[in-house]
Parts: C-alpha cells; structure tokens; sequence
C-alpha cells in the first residue's frame, strides 16, 4: 500500500519523494532551499536600481528568471537596456490563483496568468491603436459575477467601449480567439460552469489562442505581435505543455503542499503566517484520473535551455523564491546549463522574507555554478 500525506482533502502519495542528485539538479536542489536577503519587496514604491557594471553593455544578451508579479515593476526598463541584444523573461505556468484558476478549472491546460502580465508589460503604446489593443487585453471585468458576465458578452458582441479605437484587422484577430474562447466555455460540462468574476480579457484571449493553435509557444507569438512587443524581448514558458501542472512543495516533516498559492498565500491566513516545517524541496504534481495526484518530472523548453547557453548575464529577479524561481530552476537541463557555464554574469535580485521561509533563520545564499568574481545584486 502506497503510503500517503494528507493535503487538505486530499491523500497524496509520498514515496518517491526524494531530492534528485547530480550536478546541474544540485543547483536547483540548492536554490530551492535559499532565502533572498531583505533590500526589495514588491509592495515597495521605488523600483529596483539596476547595478551599473556590466549591464546594458553592448551586445549582452539577458535571461531573467522570475513570476509574473515582482519584476513587473521594472521590465519595461529592463527591454529598454542599451545596447541589449536579447532579453528574454523566462516565467513558470503553475500560478493557480484568480480568473487563471478559473480558466484552468474550466478547459484544463497551463496557467497563462504569469505569462499575460509580463506580456502586457512589455506591450508597446507607441500608437494610438496599440495603446488601445494594450488596454483592452489588460482589462479586468467587474468583481459581481452576473454583472461580469453581462460585460463579457458586450466584449464578444464588440459592442463594449474598450473596442474603441480598434480598428480591422486588430478587431477581427482579437474577436476570433476571444470568441472561440468562449465557444470552447459553452462545450465544458464544467460545475460549476465559468465564473467571468474579475477575469481577465487577455487571459481569455490567451486561452482561445492556445486551443486553436494546440500550442502555448504559439499563443504567446501571437500575443507578442498583437501587443507589439519589441523584436529584441521574448516572453518563454519554462516548459512546454498543454496539460495541467500543479506545484507542490515538501516540507520537511514529509508533509507535501499542493498548489501555488497554498504555498505563498493560503486563503485565510497572513502572508506572514509560518508553515509547519520548512520547505524541503519543490516539485511539480499532475493528476492521473480525477482523484490522484503524482510527482512528475518535468524537461524545461527547449528554447529557454537554448537562451541560456547564449546568455552573457543570468537574473534571478524578485519575487517569491519557492513559487516563482524554483518552478523554472527544478526543471530538467536548466541547472545542468546553468552549471556548465563560465564567464557570464549572475546577478540576484534579493527579496523580503517569505511565508515559507519564517519556519527557520535563512540558509546561506545559493550557488550557481558561475564564477563567484560574476556574483552580483540588484537593488539597493
């Protein structure tokens, strides 16, 4: 009999929870149990200054590993880099929380959330039109849920008043996936159904482009060029999927926490709360039927691996350490080309203590496998 934990109302099972080994997973192991120095939280006003050496020399080509929350704050600055080459922001696709959550109740997949809002970061306003389109995929609808719906179906009809300043073949593109978004929500036998409360209108499009192209990497092209994205940025998912991906967390008392924000912010309790036990490593969790939940080992995309062996300067941006870092960095050949690398720039941004990391004093920074003379931070 498979011996199991229990995680709120389910039984997990535990056995094959252990730590990997190896070089490049050592890296992630090793991650996984640091903590950020206190210097930037993302509830700050001041954004993060940005160390002089080094970065935005000419010809620099950036990775920068983080949610889609924290580093928001600053990305727009970071494209704008002189005489960057490439930057490429690298985000995970297991946030569970808002209308992603819903969306991922509802048609399964990865989670889009994280991705959409560094996108909209990264948008262009240059023209009066695109500024429009920005505005419109960064909408949010009204918090009451049938008040909700009711704007939604303003949205489709093209009839609501963010479709302003749109004009064909903007219009039309935008108007096929949000509406195939909404013929794939009238196919589920979800129940409850689709709760439009507070959704996000460039997650629905994101949700409708992924399922005509059967591809997140497509949806994310697709959404770069509506947004105007400037050629030089990429916004990558850390791995490619189109299934759902739960993150967990084991702590060290063996007790194994399922989801992202049972982790960081369990609904009900302070941010500040502790956990239990600390956390001993991160793992991703899939179902296998209706009722079971399973480790799964996961290979990071292949492009993002790509990225990173043409990388001249690596970022490990702000934000929560276990839900927004280690769900990229625990992924297979991401510590393996990480590790392998020489003469190339890490650079930390450091960040308050977390939830998950008030259990015990915080361990000794982690080690990268880049060379210490490149060890830096961001933000004073």
């Amino acid at each position: 009999m498979v011996p199991t934990r229990a995680v709120g109302s389910r039984a997990v099972p535990t056995r094959g929870l252990r730590p990997r080994t190896g070089r490049g997973r050592r890296v992630a192991a090793t991650a996984a149990e640091a903590d950020g120095r206190p210097s930037f939280s993302a509830a700050s006003k001041r954004p993060p200054r940005v160390a002089a050496t080094r970065m935005g020399s000419d010809g620099e080509r950036f990775v920068f590993f983080s949610g889609g929350t924290a580093l928001n704050s600053c990305a727009r600055e970071l494209a704008n880099l002189p005489g960057a080459e490439s930057v490429t922001h690298v985000l995970p696709v297991s946030d569970d929380g808002g209308s992603t959550a819903e969306i991922v109740r509802v048609l399964g997949g990865p989670a889009v959330g994280d991705i959409r809002s560094r996108c909209l970061r990264l948008a262009s306003n240059a023209t009066r039109e695109q500024a429009a389109v920005n505005t419109l995929l960064g909408h949010r609808l009204d918090l009451d849920e049938s008040s909700a719906k009711k704007e939604w179906y303003r949205v489709i009809e093209g009839e609501h008043d963010l479709w302003a300043g749109i004009e064909n073949p903007y219009r039309q593109v935008l108007l096929s996936y949000l509406a195939l978004f909404q013929m794939s929500l009238l196919r589920s036998s979800a129940d409850p159904p689709f709760n439009f409360s507070n959704g996000s209108v460039g997650n629905f499009f994101f949700a409708g482009a992924r399922t005509f192209f059967k591809s997140l990497e497509a949806a994310i092209f697709l959404y770069q060029k509506v947004s105007g994205i400037p050629e030089h940025g990429d916004v990558l998912p850390c791995v490619c999927t189109e299934d759902r991906l739960v993150l967990g967390a084991e702590l060290r008392d063996g007790t194994v926490i399922r989801g992202q924000n049972e982790i960081s912010h369990p609904p009900g309790q302070p941010a500040s709360s502790p956990l239990p036990s600390p956390i001993r490593r991160v793992l991703y969790l899939a179902y296998e039927g209706q009722s079971h939940e399973h480790e799964i080992q996961m290979e990071a995309n292949a492009r993002v691996v790509k990225r990173l062996r043409e990388a001249t300067c690596v970022v490990y941006g702000m934000g929560s350490l276990y839900t927004s870092l280690c769900p990229s960095l625990i992924l297979e050949g991401i510590g393996e080309t990480i590790a392998s690398k020489s003469g190339a720039d890490a650079r930390k941004v450091s960040n308050d203590r977390e939830r998950h990391t008030h259990s015990e004093p915080p361990p000794p920074p982690p080690r990268t496998g880049l060379t210490g003379r490149h060890q830096s931070s961001i933000g004073s």
